[in-house]
């Protein structure tokens, strides 16, 4: 999609948020492992509810997002929750990322990156990470596209357990399972799920 789509999507919900305003049950289920006042960074965020979680947690978070309509909803969230939060606009598939920075680089639901974009953003991913940080990546299967619940209708686009595998062979791999589940994550994520995730972390 591109930026006029985004920020299209994002208007049209009006008050309401696309996502909804709750984290993720994967990054609620990943946060207690991370050490206290970890620095975080939050990629292709959206409208703030996972960085602004994470902040509540008294972690740094770092969160890049295309869409500035979403920023603004996500500022707005911030401010409702009292956390500070250090938004950026920018696009992860050109932005001059940050290595071996981070504690932990989430990535949640960044599908719309196509195969080719995405060899270059799991790279990416990785390097952003310090020594003993933890990359946390949650998506879709290729089985989503049955459900039509969320995602890009695009196979290719999605993970699968051997993708993953080998796309982070250069990180210890903690967790990697696929799984289903009922998401009800706003009017964007709504419905029996596709799911997979993944934990690993950056060798010391």
């Amino acid at each position: 999609m591109s930026l006029a789509m985004w920020n299209q999507r994002f208007a049209d919900a009006g008050e309401r948020f696309v996502f909804g305003e709750a984290p993720s049950h994967f990054v609620e289920s990943q946060a207690p492992r991370l050490p206290a006042g970890s620095q975080i960074l939050s990629v292709a965020d959206g409208e703030g509810r996972n960085s602004v979680y994470l902040a509540g947690l008294g972690h740094t978070v770092h969160a890049v997002e295309f869409s500035p309509v979403a920023l603004d909803k996500a500022r707005l969230l911030a401010k409702r929750q009292g956390v500070a939060v250090r938004f950026e606009q920018a696009d992860v598939l050109t932005w001059d990322w940050p290595e071996g920075c981070y504690d932990a680089v989430l990535a949640v639901f960044i599908q719309f990156a196509s195969p080719d974009e995405r060899r270059g953003l799991f790279r990416r991913l990785a390097a952003a990470l310090r020594p003993g940080g933890r990359l946390l990546l949650h998506g879709y299967t290729p089985q989503q596209l049955a459900y039509g619940t969320g995602g890009p209708p695009c196979a290719e686009n999605m993970y699968t357990e051997a993708l993953l595998r080998e796309a982070f062979g250069s990180l210890e791999i903690l967790e990697l399972r696929t799984y289903e589940q009922h998401l009800s994550e706003g009017a964007g994520h709504s419905g029996r799920s596709a799911l997979i995730d993944l934990v690993a972390r950056r060798p010391a």
